[in-house]
């Protein structure tokens, strides 16, 4: 009797022995994990503090209150890429590129609304009709902001500028990307490569032929920005993409110390007013987004040279129609007064209507 109770004694002994080793190990496990998720953190952070941060007050930005309501379940953020002759700053640049990335919250489809820069808009009482790529060289990301709301009734709050710099180093360090060099492209390419080389900073040489081959980051940025052949300001945005498309292709297989390089050369060239709790709640969304492709806007637009070029909506009332119908699912979406007031606008100073 005695030597049972005791080999149960060890028995019971053993098991409590063991649920506290296991007790032990997985708090161990836990510290460890949360030690790693700290050095985490504390890197990502660290990343993040490279980022130029610019707040701008909610009432800097022109949005009405009925269509922010109406865009709840709908996050905008304008992507900018600046059109700087100082890469030191953004300030009196105009935004060359102006991307609209329209998150669905609830399904996570993610649609990129390209605005076409030479797009006829209205500034505001202190400017008018104009380019909207001008508002960025006004007065910065927030009347681009808020010109973007005003005229295509949105509700954007957040921005992220970059400038060409960025765009040429980057390309530099993944080795360049291949591009096919249409022959009409050619003479615009050796045109401008100089120009690009002064602004960045960085040497490159002209082209020699057409065709497919390895640009470096200044005729890759080149490349992006000619507008003047056949399709104009909207092949040159179709440029743009191709050269963005092929630049993360190449960095998606690149180490994780190579990415970290470019990280630490792309990120201080960014500007945004979304704070770091915010970027770290994106990056863990990131991976459940679904890109839906993108789109050009306006839908339908008719150059027309007035004291300079500028593309007319026909009509701005009927595209932001056709936007909000199409990426945001409103039916039979009525423009605000304040769109149907700026579309008329634009008619009596162009003359250009729906047909």
């Amino acid at each position: 009797m005695g030597i049972g109770k005791h080999s149960t004694n060890r028995v019971k002994n053993n098991k409590k022995g063991k649920k506290k080793t296991w007790k032990k190990v997985l708090l161990i496990l836990v510290v460890l994990i949360l030690i790693i998720a700290g050095i985490i953190a504390g890197f990502i952070k660290s990343k993040l503090n490279k980022i130029e941060y610019v707040y701008i007050p909610l009432e800097d930005i022109n949005m009405n209150k009925g269509i922010a309501e109406s865009l709840k379940n709908y996050r905008n953020i304008a992507l900018l890429g600046v059109d700087t002759r100082d890469v030191t700053t953004n300030d009196g640049s105009r935004s060359d590129a102006i991307i609209i990335v329209s998150i669905n919250k609830e399904t996570k489809d993610v649609k990129l609304i390209s605005v076409y820069r030479d797009t006829y808009l209205d500034l505001g009482e202190d400017y008018g009709l104009d380019k909207v790529t001008h508002a960025h060289a006004y007065e910065g990301p927030a009347l681009t902001i808020s010109t973007l709301n005003k005229n295509l009734d949105l509700n954007i709050t957040e921005f992220v500028t970059v400038n060409f710099e960025v765009v040429a180093e980057i390309v530099d360090m993944i080795g360049g990307i291949e591009i096919d060099i249409k022959d009409s492209e050619l003479s615009q390419m050796n045109k401008y490569i100089t120009d690009t080389s002064k602004n960045t900073g960085m040497s490159s040489n002209k082209l020699t032929h057409s065709g497919v081959q390895t640009l470096d980051g200044v005729q890759a940025v080149t490349y992006s920005r000619i507008r003047k052949t056949a399709g104009g300001d909207y092949k040159r945005t179709e440029r743009m993409r191709t050269v963005l498309t092929e630049t993360f292709s190449k960095v998606k297989k690149m180490s994780i110390s190579n990415i970290n390089k470019i990280a630490d050369t792309m990120l201080p060239k960014i500007q945004t007013n979304i704070t770091q709790n915010e970027i770290l709640s994106l990056i863990t969304q990131v991976m459940s987004y679904n890109v839906q492709g993108s789109i050009g806007w306006p839908y339908d637009t008719k150059g027309k040279t007035m004291d300079r070029w500028y593309g007319i909506p026909v009509t701005l009332e009927s595209n932001v129609k056709q936007l909000h119908e199409e990426v945001f699912g409103q039916v039979d979406y009525n423009p605000t007064d304040t769109v149907k007031e700026i579309s008329e606008k634009i008619v009596n100073k162009t003359g250009y209507t729906a047909e």
